[in-house]
């Protein structure tokens, strides 16, 4: 399959504007246990969108790739994180200490960290799947080595997942061949996979959304949700036979509420974040990768005017030190998209990527069937191309 530029163009700034749309539509709602069942914005947008984090990382990541193309692994991220990066909460703040101990990835990502299974990382997916589009095998690599930076285990198995997904959405949009192409690159017995398995079941099933919430959730139970309330002042309502889960334990059910929004949203950009983020938990990370992998699917110019129009394309950072040298932070989401477009040629190389084709650059995505991972047993233990095993 051969993608085109214009074509290409659309799908990279449509996965940005749907990121902050998602991010936008459930950030009032993160780490709260509720159904917030809300069918819009709830924010005063007429100043702006408020900051997103859920973007701010990805632009760290891209200043990284811009300076040393595909030659980019976890120790380059890892001193980009500790330059540019601002926070110092949870698995952030963890990876970050343990970076200047001199611990070094993978295990910056593991040690000491109660939320190396939470969500910072699966949600930088994006920049990975935009810069291979079309090849999986190559955009989990590169989020392999995002992920251990400050994750291990079940989150790094959420960006793999992720990125997985979203570079195939380049090259296929049935929602369901997307999902299992997701799968087949994480283990069939890590909590991930099983959270996914189980929405999938439900939504089969034909059990109601809010009733499969519950039931994916208890498959692999999160606390997430619960950071707003004392144990005591846990909401009752809609929340009724969910358990606590361990601490930091957040990113199985929450990747799976990103694919039960996909297919209970049943293909409207919408109603599919309308549900995701009536799921609870991480709300603004749900819906902001559920919204950049339906804007890769649609392109800019299939996304609703209702849901773009309000945000003006503009992009708010709250993360990035910008007082530090060597980072150019866009204004917008469009913006954003042409940076990545021009540092794809370079990063997938001539053989992948010509960037002189006549009409304008094309890309060779992979065909359909061999989007898929066919043996993860033997994929994962040399995800980075170099031997490092992910078990370490």
């Amino acid at each position: 399959m051969v993608l085109k530029l214009n074509e290409f163009r659309d799908k990279l700034a449509g996965c940005w504007a749907g990121k902050n749309v998602g991010g936008v539509l459930g950030a009032p709602f993160e780490c709260k246990r509720m159904v917030p069942d809300v069918d819009f914005y709830i924010q005063d947008l007429s100043m702006g969108p408020p900051a997103n984090d859920d973007l701010d990382l990805q632009i760290v990541w891209l200043a990284a790739v811009e300076r040393y193309g595909r030659n980019v692994n976890a120790s380059i991220l890892g001193d980009y994180w500790l330059s540019y990066v601002i926070p110092n909460w949870v698995e952030y703040g963890t990876g970050k200490a343990n970076l200047k101990a001199g611990i070094v990835p993978p295990m910056c990502g593991d040690v000491d960290n109660t939320y190396k299974n939470s969500n910072g990382c699966w949600i930088r997916s994006e920049l990975w799947a935009c810069l291979a589009p079309g090849h999986p095998e190559i955009a989990t690599r590169y989020a392999f080595e995002d992920a251990i930076v400050d994750h291990a285990n079940e989150g790094m198995y959420g960006e793999i997942f992720t990125a997985a997904l979203q570079s195939a959405a380049f090259a296929e949009s049935d929602r369901e061949k997307l999902i299992d192409i997701g799968l087949s690159y994480i283990p069939e017995d890590c909590a991930v996979a099983r959270a996914i398995r189980k929405t999938v079941e439900c939504y089969h099933n034909g059990i109601d959304y809010l009733e499969a919430r519950k039931i994916v959730h208890n498959t692999a139970p999160g606390t997430f949700g619960i950071q707003e309330y004392k144990l005591s002042e846990i909401p009752k309502e809609n929340n009724e036979g969910m358990e606590i889960g361990e601490p930091g334990f957040d990113a199985p059910e929450n990747v799976a509420f990103v694919v039960l929004g996909l297919l209970y949203g049943e293909g409207d950009f919408g109603k599919s974040l309308i549900i995701a983020n009536n799921c609870g938990e991480d709300t603004d990370c749900t819906c902001a990768t559920l919204g950049a992998l339906l804007g890769i699917i649609y392109g800019a110019s299939g996304l609703p005017e209702k849901w773009t129009k309000p945000l003006d394309d503009k992009i708010v950072t709250m993360c990035i030190d910008k007082t530090s040298h060597g980072i150019w932070v866009p204004d917008t989401a469009t913006e954003l998209a042409e940076r990545i477009l021009r540092v794809v040629p370079g990063f997938l190389g001539q053989d992948l990527c010509d960037a002189f084709a006549e009409g304008g650059m094309t890309i060779e995505c992979l065909e359909k069937e061999a989007l898929f991972c066919n043996k993860t047993t033997d994929y994962l233990p040399l995800i980075n191309g170099n031997g490092k095993s992910e078990e370490l």
